[in-house]
């Protein structure tokens, strides 16, 4: 099982994954790191980057309307390019993160926001963002790490067995974010920096409008990972611990960001 944004064009219902994603920027925790990766990204008049895996394209509208950059957005789905060009991105491509359509050393910066997590080979896909990107230039890659999940409901064993299978089955590379700063270093980048943000939900909006925590059992249910009436049992605890207040359910996300080396710092025999 994949999640949902792994295959967005085969999705049933893709319209509201792109409503998700739209719903996303206006979270506070959502809005505050992805205004930290535009200053990672060190963006400015005259340079072009390019958001791999764009989704809807906000992050992407955002970065040119905020720093005057040239941005190119995109994504393997044609439901989010469609949705992109929709809604005023002009320079937007259906594109594979797995073989990037554009030329070596062609950005001055790439970003991936919650994508690596869902691609079939993340460091295939890193090492094509490090390919189009100038000496000197930057990447930012932000992803949740599944292990570091929490969950309090009143049934501790269920809520492990639904965090268990998030990191197995739900997710494809659900550790990947904490392998990023390491490979990016092996690879010869400076200024490798990680940060770490943690996102906390508590409110029931939030679970069901931006989370989508409690379609997470019925979706393991429906693909024979969980007995029904597991699943019908979490979806009952995760309305009581809201009515009671003491519902939490928490994920780090990792936030690394580095540059790549100019001719001469490659060449420093420090």
């Amino acid at each position: 099982m994949c999640h949902a944004f792994s295959h967005i064009d085969a999705h049933h219902d893709p319209v509201r994954l792109v409503d998700a994603l739209h719903r996303l920027q206006s979270e506070p925790f959502f809005v505050s790191y992805k205004q930290r990766v535009r200053d990672l990204l060190r963006a400015r008049p005259g340079r072009r980057f390019l958001d791999v895996g764009a989704g809807a394209g906000d992050a992407a509208r955002e970065l040119t309307a905020g720093t005057g950059a040239e941005v190119v957005a995109c994504d393997l789905s044609r439901t989010m390019c469609a949705e992109m060009k929709k809604t005023g991105l002009r320079r937007v491509a259906v594109a594979d993160s797995h073989r990037l359509p554009f030329a070596d050393a062609s950005f001055d910066g790439a970003w991936a926001d919650r994508v690596l997590q869902h691609v079939e080979d993340p460091g295939r896909a890193l090492d094509e963002m490090l390919r189009v990107i100038r000496p000197g230039g930057r990447i930012v890659v932000c992803d949740p790490d599944t292990a570091t999940q929490v969950l309090d409901i009143e049934d501790h064993d269920l809520a492990d067995k639904i965090l268990a299978l998030r990191r197995t089955a739900g997710i494809r590379h659900g550790t990947f974010a904490r392998r990023v700063p390491g490979l990016l270093t092996a690879r010869g980048l400076v200024e490798v920096e990680v940060e770490p943000r943690t996102l906390v939900v508590r409110d029931q909006r939030t679970v069901d409008g931006t989370m989508g925590i409690r379609d997470w059992a019925g979706a393991f249910a429906d693909r024979g990972h969980l007995d029904r009436s597991e699943a019908q049992r979490f979806d009952a605890l995760v309305d009581d611990a809201i009515r009671g207040g003491r519902f939490l359910y928490a994920v780090t996300y990792f936030l690394t960001s580095a540059t790549l080396p100019t001719a001469d710092r490659a060449d420093d025999p420090r």
